[in-house]
């Protein structure tokens, strides 16, 4: 059997990370690993910022401070499991890659929203850049319900 001693679970703090997460945590207590929370605030070009996105570029560390609590609010439900939790800012595809190396993790268990189409290629997959990047296996987990399309 293969022995994982860390396992990165990136979070954006939606339904999917959700489920995925559940999912990490019952494979970091299987395996008995730690598991690793990330989330990963990406960083906006002048020409991308909307007016909350002004407002927390005015005042970096009061959103760094909440995307940290918010991180925080991402708990195990088994309180045995090692859970380190990390933040970090950039091209979310390239800072999960680089967390899964810097930590030396063997898994990575990230969401997926299921985009295809024309979505997909507009906005990109970072799981799909994830899995194709990542020195580790990744497993990608689709909420088991079916959304709405948006």
């Amino acid at each position: 059997m293969l022995h994982i001693d860390s396992i990165l679970h990136p979070t954006d703090f939606s339904a999917h990370s959700e489920h995925a997460f559940r999912l990490a945590c019952s494979l970091a207590r299987d395996h008995q690993s730690r598991l690793v929370i990330l989330h990963v605030a990406a960083t906006l070009g002048p020409e991308q910022v909307t007016m909350g996105e002004a407002m927390t570029q005015l005042e970096p560390e009061g959103h760094r401070a909440r995307l940290r609590d918010e991180l925080h609010q991402v708990k195990s439900p088994d309180p045995r499991l090692t859970v380190e939790y990390r933040l970090a800012e950039g091209d979310p595809a390239a800072e999960i890659i680089r967390a899964a190396a810097d930590l030396g993790c063997g898994l990575i268990v990230l969401g997926t929203h299921g985009r295809t189409g024309l979505q997909r290629l507009l906005m990109g997959s970072v799981a799909e850049q994830v899995s194709r990047k990542a020195s580790c296996p990744v497993l990608t987990v689709k909420s088991p319900l079916p959304l709405a399309e948006t």
